[in-house]
């Protein structure tokens, strides 16, 4: 009866199940199959529709394949009906003497059946649709034993459909995730040193070269790392960010490099190093200025090289890795006054890109405040919020020491203080925080001092989230001096 055997052909059904996760290229395989390994003149998948009342033909095979697919079933209605309402499959070995046969369908489409098998397609309970078969080509009726072997295959094929339904979802998702992180890190600004930094940023993106990316705390640089990396040939590998001014070299070395099993006190199991973890893609190192002399050296063999040690292991291990760097440092007088190894330097600076701060970019602080405040104002649903006019006078004319990231933080601030429909100096952190120069005539010239530099400390941390490092660099001072400070003026909460 059949060409191959059933077994045959469930051993060919198995290799494209696994691999086909495209629901749309699912159906014809699945009829044209159907079709071939029951001999059938003719195949059908019906699908339920989504108001679950309705059986609507997917794709068919046969001499009026364009015909039937104006057509649609309700449940229940019809053979193939029948088996969508009750789940269990049924065949029909001559459909003139069966009182369940619609066969307003086959009249219009002047197609004269005579035998039917149909088998439910379910994912787990839920029937999803129905694999329908019409009339051997050797004019025989299906029989027993053609309806078990088309319940294996519908089995199969629910899984099929199941699978390639469940990819589809959760690529549809990804693309949405992926979009929702390209908007959160896209770079605006009009401005020409902005567009300068981009147009740059695009060149080098698709070639091997390291790139430097200068500028001060909270002006973007690991969004120009990430932009880089997303317009490169290692975009489908996700980019590495490590931080080297947050960790002690110690931290930073296990942090790079990784460590074995065994290698120190506490380490129980092996651990990758950022390099390992980057293979293939990108690594950003932040803050490279702030690393030592020694691990300077470390980096240097790696990045001539593309090989390095796990601490405590002695076997070789090759990356093929593009470093980023940024540092908000004047990196050339570090070279020159030898805290930064001028060879290093070279091998990292291929590509400079230097990322201007929002002083340097007035023209965009309007733009980049309506830009955070339409995300805020959809996080928040306040869809009719805006700034008023003196709000977006201040925006203007305030200096941002804390630059883009301050900024940000300063919307996001407003819309979640904000009680009516506009956005009041009120309610900007900065504006709470300043003091009216008339209110300082109350105060000797110490106590002025006193209260301006707690407004100022306390200002520059909320414009960091409170990241002491980052607060120090942006006031220039040693970080053991800010924490000086924050104690002597009795700073609290941040």
């Amino acid at each position: 009866m059949y060409s191959n055997t059933p077994l045959q052909y469930l051993n060919d059904i198995s290799a494209w199940v696994s691999c086909v996760q495209n629901s749309k290229q699912l159906p014809g395989l699945i009829v044209n199959t159907a079709a071939r390994m029951m001999q059938a003149r003719a195949s059908s998948l019906l699908l339920v529709d989504e108001d679950g009342q309705t059986l609507k033909f997917e794709i068919t095979t046969g001499p009026k394949k364009n015909e039937i697919k104006k057509h649609e079933l309700k449940i229940g209605q019809g053979i193939a009906g029948h088996v969508a309402k009750t789940g269990e499959p049924l065949i029909v070995k001559d459909v003139s003497k069966d009182k369940r046969w619609y066969k307003t369908i086959s009249d219009d489409i002047a197609f004269k059946t005579k035998s039917i098998a149909c088998s439910p397609l379910k994912i787990s309970e839920d029937i999803i649709g129905v694999l329908q078969i019409i009339d051997r080509k050797d004019g025989q009726p299906f029989d027993d034993n053609d309806l078990n072997v088309l319940n294996v295959f519908a089995n199969v094929c629910s899984k099929a459909i199941n699978n390639a339904r469940k990819v589809e979802e959760a690529n549809r998702k990804n693309r949405e995730l992926t979009d929702q992180i390209a908007k959160m890190h896209k770079i605006v600004g009009k401005s020409p040193g902005v567009k300068k930094a981009v147009s740059d940023g695009l060149k080098v993106a698709d070639t091997r070269a390291s790139v430097l990316i200068l500028g001060e705390s909270g002006t973007g640089k690991e969004l120009m790392a990430r932009m880089i990396h997303d317009q490169s040939s290692r975009k489908d590998f996700p980019l590495v960010i490590l931080n080297c001014g947050a960790l002690t070299e110690s931290l930073l070395e296990d942090e790079l490099f990784g460590h074995e099993k065994g290698a120190f006190t506490g380490a129980s199991n092996l651990k990758k190093g950022k390099f390992e973890l980057a293979d293939n893609s990108t690594l950003f190192l932040d803050e490279i200025g702030e690393m030592s002399l020694n691990m300077q050296t470390r980096l240097l063999r790696v990045l001539q090289e593309g090989v390095y040690y796990r601490v405590g292991g002695s076997q070789n291990i090759k990356v093929d890795v593009r470093v980023i760097s940024a540092t908000n440092k004047d990196i050339e007088k570090e070279v020159e006054n030898k805290n930064f190894r001028e060879d290093l330097y070279y091998r990292l600076n291929v590509v400079q890109i230097k990322i201007p701060s929002l002083i340097e970019r007035r023209t965009d602080i309007l733009l980049l405040g309506n830009y955070f405040l339409e995300q805020f104002k959809k996080e928040q649903s306040r869809p009719d919020l805006q700034f008023s006019q003196k709000t977006l006078n201040i925006l203007k004319t305030y200096s941002w020491p804390g630059n883009i990231r301050e900024l940000k933080n300063a919307v996001e601030r407003s819309v979640i203080m904000c009680d009516g429909p506009l956005i009041s100096p009120e309610d900007l952190p900065f504006a709470v925080n300043r003091k009216d120069p008339e209110s300082f005539r109350e105060h000797d010239l110490k106590n002025a001092v006193i209260q301006f530099k707690k407004q100022l400390v306390i200002k520059t941390l909320e414009s960091v989230q409170g990241n002491r490092t980052h607060a120090a660099k942006v006031l220039k001072i040693q970080r053991t001096y800010l924490s000086r400070l924050i104690t002597d003026l009795k700073i609290q909460g941040i």
